[in-house]
């Protein structure tokens, strides 16, 4: 595989002028002052790629030069917005042209997954700015991609993992760093969001006639659409998306890891899950649980999609939070329900601190544009690609794994008390759901090893297959940058 080169974007249509920012840079890092605009294109904005309009319109010294997206009534609808404000804004279908644009100078990215890291490799190649949502990533190894171009091309890259920039985050965190709480035991991540069936086709359907499927594929598969929606309903198709646990969870991913300290993926992972409760289109499991095995503490993380919530206190949440993290310490613990605020309690539940505050991620993006310095991001692309990470080895375990009756999995679970535990609400949620097993059948995950250095599994070669994927023609990320 190779990476995208100038006569790639000269083919995208660009022009001479366009094609001299591959080389030199944004316009802006070459010859703008600290007062000038950033000029910015949205990639991407039929759900959050809405907020990134709004959220960086607020931000001084900011302006929305482009627009982009593959579905031409989204784009209008969104380029119609800036017309009847009397604002000028380009737009294109095509993101390759987009990038061969001179006058952009930093580009958000709110594509489905699978396009989040080819965009802001070709961006970073192109002389841009990236701010990308999350996750950053459809694979490991595309993650790590990004990283390296980034440094390689020195620019600023931006992971859409909000709470970072948030104080009230940021002060609950330095409160475990420092040991208030004594030595963290645990920390758990949670995503209890009820996730109904997005149905059963009966044969390949007809994608909407305002979309180029062909660029909506992108580096996926040109496959028939075998879904009955293609827009949002791509999270749980393993093709473009990675489940709920790459969906809302990377955020609570994220989190965890953050208060856990750890800079690497974990050196060991297990997984158990299945898509349980009726039968759909959906390939990726909407009930799971993932053990991240670090030395000093385990991430157990949790995905419970089903209607009714069973098994935690108040039917839908689990020590107060139901969408959030939970770090249990020798003195106390740790509850974080939102992306800004936290609480601490000692052992006795008694509170002990609280946290909140809100923060602007786009703000802390155009700092950082504006100063050259990445470590003035709080969210830099390492820390998305690690977090990233930890969701794509867990639906590698997962998908590895095989079949497995509840007594299987609980005997390879007596081990580690927090998993056990954690099996056993689980259960209560499927009861609940009147699941049954016999016929629907939960998986038991490989057992994986990882040379955390390398980023590949030592015990398990098939496993490794997954950490990156194939790439269609003109779609190839890049295995060197």
């Amino acid at each position: 595989m190779t990476a995208i080169n100038r006569r790639h974007f000269l083919k995208a249509g660009a022009v001479a002028a366009g094609a001299s920012i591959l080389t030199g840079g944004s316009v802006w890092a070459q010859s703008g002052s600290a007062n000038s605009d950033i000029r910015m294109a949205v990639i991407g904005f039929n759900a959050q790629g809405k907020s990134h309009i709004a959220g960086l319109r607020r931000v001084n010294g900011v302006k929305i030069v482009a627009l982009c997206d593959v579905d031409s009534v989204v784009l209008e609808r969104e380029a119609k917005l800036f017309r009847d404000r009397n604002e000028a804004i380009a737009v294109y279908t095509d993101v390759r042209k987009l990038l061969a644009d001179p006058n952009i100078d930093a580009v958000s990215i709110a594509t489905p997954n699978h396009w989040h890291a080819l965009i802001a490799i070709w961006a970073i190649q192109a002389g841009k700015d990236v701010y990308v949502e999350k996750p950053v990533c459809h694979n490991v190894s595309e993650g790590r991609r990004i990283v390296e171009a980034a440094r390689k091309h020195k620019r600023i890259v931006q992971t859409g993992t909000q709470s970072r920039s948030n104080p009230g985050m940021r002060e609950a965190i330095a409160y475990l760093h420092a040991g208030q709480l004594g030595k963290i035991k645990l920390a758990r991540g949670l995503c209890y969001k009820r996730r109904a069936s997005i149905g059963k086709v009966t044969g390949p359907q007809t994608p909407p006639a305002s979309v180029d499927y062909d660029l909506w594929c992108g580096p996926a598969p040109l496959e028939p659409l075998m879904r009955s929606r293609l827009h949002y309903d791509w999270h749980w198709v393993w093709q473009t998306g990675n489940g709920d646990l790459g969906n809302q969870g990377i955020h609570q991913m994220d989190i965890a890891r953050w208060a856990l300290q750890e800079n690497s993926l974990s050196p060991q992972v297990l997984s158990v899950g299945g898509r349980v409760g009726y039968v759909d289109d959906g390939t990726t499991p909407n009930t799971q649980f993932i053990i991240h095995d670090y030395a000093k503490a385990p991430l157990i993380f949790e995905v419970r999609g089903l209607t009714k919530m069973a098994g935690v206190e108040n039917m839908d949440v689990y020590k107060g939070a139901s969408i959030g993290v939970i770090v249990e310490c020798e003195n106390g613990s740790m509850s974080i329900p939102t992306y800004f605020s936290a609480t601490a309690t000692d052992l006795t539940g008694r509170v002990v601190k609280e946290f909140r505050a809100e923060g602007s991620h786009f703000e802390n993006f155009i700092k950082a544009v504006r100063s050259r310095k990445m470590e003035d991001l709080n969210a830099d692309i390492l820390e998305g690609h690690l977090s990233s990470g930890l969701c794509h080895t867990g639906n590698i375990s997962y998908r590895m794994g095989k079949q497995a009756g509840p007594d299987e999995i609980k005997d390879k679970l007596t081990s580690n008390p927090a998993a056990a535990e954690t099996f056993e609400r689980c259960m209560n949620h499927i009861r609940a759901n009147g699941v049954d097993l016999a016929k629907q059948p939960l998986t038991l995950g490989a057992f994986l090893k990882m040379d955390v250095k390398k980023e590949h599994f030592t015990n398990n070669k098939q496993a490794n297959t997954l950490l990156t994927r194939e790439y269609r023609k003109g779609f190839v990320v890049p295995d060197k940058v």
